[in-house]
């Protein structure tokens, strides 16, 4: 397949995150995390051809890879369930943005332009719009809360992509170490922290569809593409995740979208557009 199928293929499963983290609200986030990327972590084991020796990364390459998988995913989990959920998934999808305005900072040849500068302006303007959404200027603080983890999130997985650059060349089996680690940190930290729960048939089903899909499948797709194509081409492409996500998670909670989260959506992948147009055109 060509890298833009692999990235199209990612940014499908990527869709369906909020809308099953919503589903799935009542498990306790470090359960769910860890559930979710032990399972994505199997998809591996077909991938490597049982040759476990593609799973070994040096030791900085692990910990980039669970500060991506395991602080990403955890951050947005809670943001879910501190903020809307659809405004909560607009801020965080402001990670393609993120990789353009931050670039300059983490990779060398990259510099920021005032395109670049009057793109992260319209991009968080989106994000407020997200945020108040109608309800004029009052917003709730705990509502606040939430919208700071989604940006957290936003940061992490921005600073994650960009510094895989940087590392070391790794076999895309060897996504399977960073969702085994991080799983298994999230289910330490569940044993820890949080109460026991007991979940359903239901539950576990979801879990297991969140780990083949957005948290796992959706992994070993990013990085094969990346590693065929064009990696600006493909950050083109994943501008449609918000939308994308947005649309299924509104239709999960059987809603339409209202004037000012089509326009903040809109806000937030023009933004990420126009600076990725800029660094595309030198």
């Amino acid at each position: 397949m060509s890298a833009n199928i692999y990235a199209l293929s990612a940014i499908v499963l990527w869709a369906s995150l909020a809308a099953l983290g919503v589903s799935l609200s009542h498990v306790p986030p470090f359960l769910l995390t860890g559930v979710a990327l032990l399972v994505g972590s199997v998809i591996a084991i077909p991938l490597s051809g049982m040759d476990w020796r593609q799973w070994r990364v040096p030791l900085s390459t692990l910990a980039l890879g669970v500060y991506g998988l395991f602080g990403f995913h955890f951050l947005l989990f809670i943001a879910l369930r501190h903020a809307p959920p659809v405004q909560a998934n607009l801020i965080n999808y402001l990670w393609p943005l993120g990789m353009v305005v931050l670039a300059p900072c983490l990779l060398p040849g990259k510099r920021l332009t005032r395109r670049h500068l009057f793109a992260a302006l319209l991009g968080f303007a989106g994000a407020a719009l997200a945020i108040v959404g109608g309800r004029g200027k009052s917003v709730d603080v705990v509502w606040a809360w939430g919208y700071l983890l989604a940006l957290a999130s936003a940061f992490v997985w921005a600073t994650y992509s960009l510094l895989t650059q940087r590392v070391p060349h790794f076999p895309t089996a060897a996504i399977g170490s960073f969702a085994a680690v991080s799983g298994v940190l999230s289910l330490l930290c569940h044993a820890w922290l949080e109460p026991a729960v007991t979940l359903s048939h239901q539950d576990w089903l979801l879990m297991a569809l969140l780990g083949l899909g957005p948290l796992g499948g959706a992994f070993f797709l990013w990085d094969a593409a990346l590693k065929r194509g064009d990696a600006q081409q493909i950050g083109v492409l994943s501008f449609l995740t918000p939308l994308l996500s947005t649309l299924v998670l509104l239709i999960s909670q059987g809603q339409m979208p209202n004037i000012s989260v089509v326009l903040a959506a809109l806000m937030i992948v023009g933004a990420a557009v126009v600076a990725k147009r800029r660094e595309s055109t030198g």
